[in-house]
Parts: structure tokens; sequence; C-alpha cells
């Protein structure tokens, strides 16, 4: 009696075992994981983050060489909105020469800033705190791109803010930018005087960004963009069908 007792809980117990390894099973095919060893959170996180530097990495690259910014359409940094006035009005009495050379100069400051931004995106990407990662492999094309922007922008600005005002004392663009501004403020009645760091950050930061989006989307996109075998494993079993 006892034998066939044990038999019987064995039955259920082997059975019960079954039933919540099929859900699993279930569970894991509905959200897109196979069983694979990208099926492990750590794994997934480590993809992520992977992909991540790697658009770090090339977008700064990028970036950081000659007109990177300059002539990039989508990221060139032109003068700021409160400065619109300025330029419309020193081209009117003829300094367009020193309009366009503050231009330059702005855009220069931030391709020469890019050179040292891969260590800074890079450290803050290792210390995010990936909380949904499935979410954001499931999400968009550039999901871990707007959370890296969301977890990190304020951080991001305040690190490499000294990078750039750095660089565009290097290229001169503080000097043109005074030069322009100090033009303006002799004919204007409303004196201006926009924060020229704080600007080239922002805009600075925002093209990295923009570069770093661009490269995800060909690690989701394109198998042959995914270089290692992580790469593969996690973001081959969450790619758009």
């Amino acid at each position: 009696m006892k034998t066939f007792i044990t038999l019987v809980l064995l039955t259920i117990t082997f059975s019960t075992n079954a039933q919540i390894k099929g859900l699993l099973q279930k569970a894991n095919q509905a959200l897109g994981i196979t069983e694979s060893k990208g099926s492990d959170k750590d794994d997934m996180i480590a993809a992520v983050k992977e992909a991540l530097i790697i658009g770090v990495q090339k977008g700064a690259a990028t970036l950081s060489k000659e007109d990177g910014f300059f002539k990039n359409d989508l990221l060139k940094i032109l003068l700021p909105p409160e400065a619109e006035k300025v330029e419309k009005t020193l081209r009117n009495l003829g300094m367009g020469n020193q309009v366009d050379e503050a231009i330059l100069s702005m855009n220069r400051g931030a391709e020469d800033a890019c050179k040292e931004a891969a260590g800074i995106f890079v450290e803050a990407v290792k210390s995010m705190n990936v909380e949904d990662v499935v979410s954001i492999l499931k999400g968009s094309d550039t999901a871990g791109t707007q959370y890296l922007r969301q977890a990190t922008t304020v951080a991001l600005t305040n690190k490499f803010r000294p990078v750039i005002e750095n660089s565009l004392n290097k290229v001169n663009a503080t000097k043109h930018w005074t030069t322009i501004i100090t033009a303006y403020n002799k004919v204007s009645l409303k004196k201006i005087n926009p924060d020229l760091t704080a600007y080239v950050t922002e805009k600075s930061v925002a093209g990295i960004f923009n570069q770093v989006g661009e490269e995800e989307k060909k690690i989701r996109r394109d198998p042959l963009a995914r270089t290692s075998e992580l790469l593969k494993r996690v973001f081959g079993n969450f790619a758009k069908k």
C-alpha cells in the first residue's frame, strides 16, 4: 500500500513539474525567448549594453572626424534659436563671414570633443541598471538608445560639458562667438548672451545619441552587424519577423 501511495505521489509530482515546465516554455515562446544561453537575463542585459557600447564607439568615431557634425545635415550645429536674429542682423551688416566662422567653430568644437566622448558614454552604459531588458529587446529599433537617453542624459551632460568647453576654446569658437555677440549687442537695444558651452554640449550629446540609435538599428535589423556570439544569440532570438 505504501509503495502504491509513493508511486501516486511521484506521478503527481512529475506531472506537476511537467505542467510547470510547459507553462514556462509557453511563456518563453510568447516573449520570443528560446531555450538557449540567450534566454538568461544576464546575457540579455549584457547584449543590450554591448550593442549600445558599439553604437557609442562607432558614433563617436564618426562624429569626431572633420565635418562629422558640420557636413551632416541632420546634426550640424547652427546658431541657437535665441541668436537667430543675431545672424540675420550681422549678415545684413556685412558680417556674414564672421557668422560663418562662428558656426564652423562650434561644429569643430563638437567634433574635437567627441574624441573623448566614447569613454564617458561607455561608462554610463556600463553603469546602467537595465530593469526591463525584455521590453527593450522587444521594443522599437532604438529602444535601448531611448532607455540610455532617459537614464543618463543629465549625468552625461554634466560630465561632457567641461570637455566641450575645452574644445570650444581650443578651436577658437569662444572667440568667434564673442565677436558676433559683441557686434550684435552694439547695434541692438536688447542685449543677449546665450550660454555657448551649454548649447553645444546639448547638441553634441543629442548627436551622439542619434548615432548610437543608428548603430542599434543595424544590430537589430542586420545579422551581419551582430559581431559577437552574444549579440547573435540574444538579438537573433528577438529579431522581428
